[in-house]
């Protein structure tokens, strides 16, 4: 069922510019008369009359008279005093417009109302704004009895006006960079500020994003926002990680199967791609993706057709691949291990996701929005918040948010030092060395200073990992334990 949107024909007298049309004082106005359509009968299921106050008593009577039908008409009024002025309705009409704006099935009558508002319609219409058919009642005066369709659907072909063009790309450009500010991108640094304005760029066009990041930032995150700032909001988004299958396996996830293709092939089954089919679809870790299923990966971009694994036929699909990794892909390329003609597939567009460490100040957003997530406003102490800060964060926000749901089940109202994970607890502070032209200190002094900030700098690089900055330092492990104890690190 579809909802019909029209200003009330029977608004406030105005002046009728050039000759009057002959007028039948039988005739219903253009509104009932499109009602009275068969095409009409049983199509809508909600009418929407808009008014502006001086026209408020004509607009209840069409209300009244559509009612008598059985249909469900609201009188919606529209604060205006001057109906002709093409700036005040665009404002006065922006609220209903974003509330239409998932509408299923939407009409607009251009019969009704002033010239500059059944201008408007069209202006909204043909920018995207309000997705809606076009309705035109063709007037008595010039319709022979019967006439063959007494109601036209307008359609504008556009395409051959650059201005309209250009001014639409930057509707959808402005419209993508709004979208991107309100997703679930939380953080103000720079960095953050610099992938939010070439995300905004990216996600319109049709190009394949190649996402780079460390793991645990966010790159599926990132993907998402592409795909709802994207024409390609309504369709489906999909996410898959392709290191978490085997060869065969991956290949039958991403293209599907034929019944019989291999063993435990019982029937035929869609593939990520089929289902992904007028969306987007993210790879997440596509530098894992091993050489035969690359091969069709590449045919897929590039044909925009695959085949199902022990299938014969091809199959069309029309999708946008995010692909995101924490590989440095032209490397992988020069090593032999990825295909060259793939990767400058997927690098349509790139974008780098930062790590939280070179995130600035985004540490306390983020914990206050994870704790905002988790419904406890939790209080951190100083010495707390200092531990945080010093650590390196390997895992990114996905460790930090991780960090946060522990302090919600093991914290009553204050976060301390002792209630952080162990290795965030005895994460050193950074000192920094003094030059050697400051004051003069004991050479032990000096030398312990120079140990402790080596071994927390391999510390931080390896992920806490000890046998490897053992061997990075040229020590034995043990030694290594015991010199983090002597600093107080462990």
């Amino acid at each position: 069922m579809a909802t019909l949107l029209t200003w009330s024909d029977r608004g406030a007298p105005r002046p009728v510019p050039g000759p009057p049309l002959p007028h039948n004082p039988a005739d219903q106005g253009p509104v009932l008369r499109l009602l009275d359509q068969p095409e009409s009968q049983g199509r809508y299921d909600r009418v929407l009359v808009l008014s502006i106050p001086s026209g408020l008593e004509g607009a209840r009577g069409l209300v009244a008279r559509m009612r008598e039908r059985g249909l469900r008409a609201e009188l919606r009024l529209i604060d205006l005093a001057d109906p002709t002025d093409h700036e005040a309705l665009f404002f006065g009409l922006a609220p209903l417009v974003e509330e239409l704006r998932g509408a299923p099935e939407l009409d607009v009558v251009l019969s009704a109302g002033t010239p500059q508002s059944q201008t408007l319609w069209v202006i909204l219409v043909q920018a995207g704004l309000l997705r809606a058919r076009m309705l035109q009642v063709i007037p008595p005066a010039f319709v022979p009895d019967p006439h063959p369709r007494a109601i036209r659907e307008v359609r504008l072909e556009i395409e051959g006006f650059p201005e309209i063009r250009a001014l639409r790309e930057e509707l959808v450009r402005l419209r993508a960079e709004r979208r991107a500010d309100s997703d679930r991108m939380i953080g103000e640094s720079a960095p953050m500020q610099t992938l939010r304005r070439r995300l905004a760029r990216v996600a319109p066009s049709e190009v394949p994003v190649l996402v780079y990041g460390e793991t645990g930032t966010g790159k599926e995150l990132v993907a998402r926002a592409i795909h709802s700032a994207s024409a390609r909001a309504e369709g489906p988004f999909i996410a898959e990680n392709c290191g978490a299958f085997a060869e065969g396996v991956l290949s039958s996830e991403l293209f599907g199967h034929e019944k019989g293709a291999f063993t435990g092939a019982s029937g035929r089954r869609r593939g990520l791609f089929e289902v992904a089919d007028g969306g987007t679809l993210f790879l997440d870790e596509v530098g894992e993706m091993p050489p035969r299923v690359q091969v069709q990966l590449l045919r897929v971009l590039q044909e925009g057709e695959l085949r199902r694994v022990g299938g014969e036929r091809p199959v069309r699909v029309d999708v946008r691949v995010v692909a995101a990794t924490h590989r440095d892909l032209a490397s992988e390329v020069r090593a032999g291990r990825f295909r060259e003609d793939l990767y400058y597939r997927l690098r349509g567009a790139t974008l780098e996701v930062p790590a939280l460490r070179d995130r600035g100040g985004d540490l306390e957003r983020l914990v206050a929005h994870f704790m905002e997530e988790l419904g406890r406003p939790l209080k951190l102490t100083r010495a707390a918040w200092d531990a945080l800060r010093s650590w390196r964060w390997p895992g990114n926000v996905r460790e930090l948010r991780a960090e946060v749901t522990r302090w919600g089940v093991f914290c009553e109202d204050v976060v301390a030092v002792e209630d952080l994970s162990p290795e965030i607890r005895g994460a050193p502070v950074r000192v920094a060395v003094a030059p050697l032209g400051g004051p003069l200190r004991p050479l032990v002094e000096r030398v312990a200073e120079v140990e402790r900030a080596a071994i927390a700098d391999a510390l931080a690089q390896l992920d806490g990992n000890l046998s490897q900055a053992a061997r990075a330092l040229g020590i034995d492990r043990n030694t290594l334990k015991r010199k983090l104890r002597g600093f107080g690190m462990r």
